[in-house]
């Protein structure tokens, strides 16, 4: 053994100058290889932390799209429900004001039908009244101007009695005249409740035109509102789908990174620390070479 260190020995020391290049060039090349370690360390703690801050940001931008679309979604819901509602209630204001206006339609018929039957009634017997009242008017004239005085010619036979005015003639023009005036009371009572009922379709047909409009007005801002929440949550859809997106892109490039450093940061201070070893005894055979003799070799050994 001792003898091939000598020869050994001897041909490095022969040829002492090109092994130590050799030597540094292993040293440059471990020193590199440190270098590029650290290099290679500081850019995957630099994109790590980069990639983590970006997951944290897109997946928070994510949670607010979604609450976004969740909240539009519930919006437009409650929106479509109360245009329904109010659908239904103009829809039920239209009957309803149909139905009005034939019950309209029926009573006045039926207040037409009263009114004609009273006034021919009253038409009727105001002209029978009339008739009796000439009657008897005429009756009376012609017995005032007789003076009560008997009629000329031969007297009447026993039997015959002489005109005078009936009795019950009073009461019977009188109850005609009752009649009339009741009918004429019918009518004015009858004309009295088509006018009040007449004002109150009116009224209520304004009120129900009034409501209406207002209705119709409200769902048509409602339905505004829907199709602008609808077009915004379509707007935030794209962007849940960007975000989705850029999220799975960074988990992908955030698997890279893990791949590509995890040994390295797991490793690197045992890594470092072997390099600087291996250097440090690289170094140390080439000071050897350059101040060492065989003597010294040899004591070393």
């Amino acid at each position: 053994m001792r003898e091939s260190l000598v020869h050994v020995f001897g041909w490095m020391c022969s040829d002492a100058d090109p092994f130590k290049e050799s030597i540094q060039l292993m040293i440059d090349k471990l020193a590199k290889e440190k270098q590029d370690d650290i290099n290679h360390k500081d850019f995957c703690v630099e994109q790590l932390n980069e990639n983590e801050g970006k997951l944290l940001n897109e997946d928070r931008t994510k949670q607010e799209l979604l609450a976004k679309i969740s909240d539009l979604a519930s919006t437009m819901d409650d929106l479509g429900k109360a245009i329904e509602m109010l659908k239904a209630e103009i829809a039920e204001a239209q009957v309803n004001l149909k139905g009005a206006g034939e019950t309209r339609e029926k009573m006045n018929r039926e207040f037409q039908s009263v009114v004609a039957d009273q006034r021919a009634t009253q038409k009727l017997l105001m002209a029978a009244l009339n008739v009796l009242k000439g009657f008897y008017e005429k009756a009376a004239l012609v017995q005032a101007k007789s003076g009560g005085k008997a009629p000329a010619g031969p007297p009447p036979p026993p039997s015959f009695k002489s005109y005078e005015n009936n009795a019950a003639s009073g009461g019977v023009m009188g109850m005609m005249q009752q009649i009339i005036d009741d009918a004429k009371a019918m009518e004015d009572e009858a004309t009295k409740a088509e006018e009040e009922s007449q004002q109150t379709y009116e009224n209520f047909v304004k009120d129900t035109n009034n409501a209406i409009e207002e209705k119709t007005k409200d769902m048509i801002n409602k339905s505004q509102q829907r199709a602008k929440a609808e077009a915004e949550k379509v707007e935030t859809e794209v962007n849940r789908d960007e975000s989705l997106a850029s999220l799975e892109q960074l988990y992908q490039q955030n698997a890279d990174l893990h791949r590509s450093c995890d040994f390295l940061l797991k490793n690197f201070e045992l890594r470092a620390q072997s390099r600087d070893e291996e250097m440090d005894a690289l170094k140390q055979g080439i000071s050897m070479f350059s101040g060492a003799t065989f003597t010294n070799l040899m004591q070393a050994w």
